[in-house]
């Protein structure tokens, strides 16, 4: 699987989102990261070994702790690809509006 559809596919899962959004914080222990969720420690770290293999997280260790961290590189390539379609459907939305535009427009040099 290439890695922006790991990528994708970690970002899938609620939990995980909450967990990166919890990260965007600051650095945090996994008993940390798993406060708010009603699952055992090992669900949590189940979902953060998900995370850090799609490098969306890291750990370090610093003594007896051992810090998870966001790493933002990877969603740099699922920003490249939501601007991508963003550009298309805002191009593509413009042109809509520019014919309702031209049809709501009456012709000019019509009598009415």
């Amino acid at each position: 699987m290439d890695s922006l559809s790991i990528t994708l596919s970690a970002l899938a899962d609620p939990t995980r989102r909450a967990i990166l959004a919890r990260l965007m914080l600051g650095e945090a222990s996994v008993n940390e990261l798993a406060e708010p969720f009603d699952m055992t420690l090992a669900a949590v770290s189940k979902h953060i070994k998900v995370l850090e293999g799609a490098g969306l997280i890291s750990r370090s260790k610093q003594a007896q702790w051992r810090p998870c961290r966001l790493e933002a590189g990877p969603m740099r390539d699922v920003a490249g690809l939501v601007e991508s379609y963003r550009r298309f459907w805002e191009q593509n939305l413009d042109q809509l509006d520019a014919y309702l535009t031209k049809l709501q427009t009456p012709e000019s040099g019509t009598r009415n």
